[in-house]
């Protein structure tokens, strides 16, 4: 689950006031009089102002939750590769909801096939595409049989072979289960990325790309965890809480709310 610290607290302490005290040059980045660079960022090209405020944000993000966490319960690489492929246009929590049972079940390859996809779908039938998301599991589990052994591969060229899994799920389960430096880009990253001005992109990819460029080494175990986090709580799509996140004084998005978290 995620930290209460993005549901009930949403300043950091070096941030508190900034907002007043920060001036942008003619690219629309804030220079801010707090903090490790002085109240200034090296004039320089593109992509060096955007490492150096990349680098300010996650040191932002990570004073507040040191170890972020995503919310897709999971017991082991295998389910976890599940419970992401049932989550596609579908929430974290109803994921869970319908897996919490699942998993107590059917925690391994074999168990999933034995189940059976009649089964599987009954167990999910909450989740939106159900049924297509339940043949592309069984179908998947059958996949980690007869090519790895019952094992999830650590391998990106071999996860996005398997039914069901494309290039976001390889890079979650490579994050997540394996600690791989890979950064997963779904609807929160790719808004907030781009908000930010970090990674502009005109898709998923493109924002990838970008993030790994500019993201400190240090930052990329939990990169993407700290966006979706700000992104679901803070910096939401309709109604971002600009008037009480910790980043408002240094990101360029405009037009800013002003209302308080809530």
């Amino acid at each position: 689950m995620a930290s209460g610290k993005y549901r009930n607290r949403c300043g950091h302490n070096a941030c508190r006031g900034a907002a007043t005290q920060g001036r942008r040059d003619a690219s629309g980045l804030a220079f801010v009089n707090t903090g490790p660079y002085n109240g200034e960022m090296k004039r320089g090209s593109a992509l060096a102002k955007r490492a150096a405020l990349a680098e300010l944000v996650f040191e932002r993000l990570s004073a507040v939750e040191p170890a972020p966490k995503g919310e897709l319960e999971y017991v082991n690489p295998y389910t976890l590769l599940v419970a992401v492929v049932l989550s596609a246009q579908a929430t974290d929590a109803g994921v869970n909801k319908a897996t919490r049972s699942l998993f107590e079940t059917a925690d391994t390859p074999e168990k999933m096939v034995a189940l059976g996809e009649e089964a599987l779908a009954k167990k999910v039938k909450t989740i939106g595409l159900y049924r297509t998301k339940a043949k592309n599991v069984i179908a998947l589990s059958r996949a980690l049989i007869e090519k790895h052994g019952g094992k999830v591969p650590r391998d990106r060229e071999a996860l996005e072979s398997l039914p069901g899994v494309g290039r976001k799920t390889a890079n979650v389960v490579l994050n997540t289960a394996f600690g791989e430096p890979a950064v997963a880009v779904d609807t929160h990253v790719f808004r907030v990325a781009n908000r930010l001005g970090i990674a502009p992109g005109e898709t998923p990819r493109q924002v990838e790309d970008e993030l790994m460029r500019v993201v400190p080494p240090r930052f990329l175990p939990h990169a993407h965890h700290w966006l979706i986090l700000h992104g679901r709580y803070v910096c939401k799509a309709r109604n971002p809480l600009c008037g009480s996140c910790m980043l408002r004084d240094i990101c360029p998005y405009e037009p800013k709310t002003v209302a308080a978290r809530r």
